[in-house]
């Protein structure tokens, strides 16, 4: 097994780059080629470019691994790309905001349109890192860091909680689901992996609170299914009661 940790060494930093693309062109094409984004929740893609743009602005103060600062550049022009897809193939998008359909159906943040509240994020960022006093920068740098890291860990929870009220994961392309599972994998052996001081803790915590929520999403798809299957009680027929 000796031979397992150069192999992750000189895989993983390809795989991390890569995987924007290999965990969303899948969902990108499916959507444009169905002319329809439903099943898929918007907030994935608002999720990981809020996380994406804020770690972008955590490496000039943590200079973490290059390898993360790049995959997080590929995430935001990914993101941008199903974002823009997802919304053209969805009815009456401009009714919904970030964070759509929270218990009950609040929304905080109703009143942000997609395109403005990532430019005001950017700009906002782009003021703080360029007007901020020396004397705070390592307290800013660490705040946008675990903020960042902790937005991008609860990346399943909004599907996750589609999924539990629809009882369905139709929509969501196991394409991702697999991607994100193989990709938690390469992300926990490259941080093992990594020399001291090259990932910080923040990635590390936040990466292994996503790794359970992606089991989690994965225990759903295997339950639900597409939902054909799924009675009204939530149980699944075809693998019987799970209790």
């Amino acid at each position: 097994m000796a031979f397992l940790a150069p192999l992750i060494s000189s895989l993983s930093p390809l795989f991390l780059i890569l995987s924007p693309l290999t965990s969303y062109i899948d969902q990108i094409l499916a959507i444009n080629r169905n002319r329809n984004s439903a099943g898929f929740t918007l907030d994935i893609p608002l999720i990981m470019l809020t996380a994406s743009i804020l770690k972008i602005f955590y490496w000039p103060g943590a200079r973490y691994d290059v390898v993360l600062l790049i995959q997080a550049i590929i995430m935001v022009a990914v993101q941008l790309v199903l974002l823009k897809v997802a919304l053209d193939n969805r009815p009456d998008w401009r009714s919904e905001g970030p964070f759509h359909g929270l218990e009950g159906g609040w929304r905080p943040y109703n009143f942000w349109s997609y395109w403005e509240y990532l430019g005001l994020l950017t700009l906002l960022l782009l003021a703080l890192h360029t007007l901020l006093a020396p004397s705070l920068r390592s307290t800013y740098t660490q705040l946008i860091g675990y903020l960042g890291l902790a937005i991008e860990a609860v990346l399943p929870l909004p599907q996750i909680f589609a999924n539990r009220r629809a009882r369905s994961c139709k929509g969501f392309r196991v394409s991702v689901l697999a991607n994100w599972l193989l990709g938690d994998g390469m992300k926990m052996g490259f941080f093992l992996l990594a020399g001291e001081g090259k990932v910080p803790w923040a990635f590390k915590l936040c990466g292994i609170f996503q790794a359970l929520c992606d089991v989690g999403l994965g225990v759903q798809w295997w339950v639900y299914g597409d939902g054909k299957d799924v009675d009204e009680t939530g149980l699944v027929e075809k693998y019987g009661r799970l209790s």
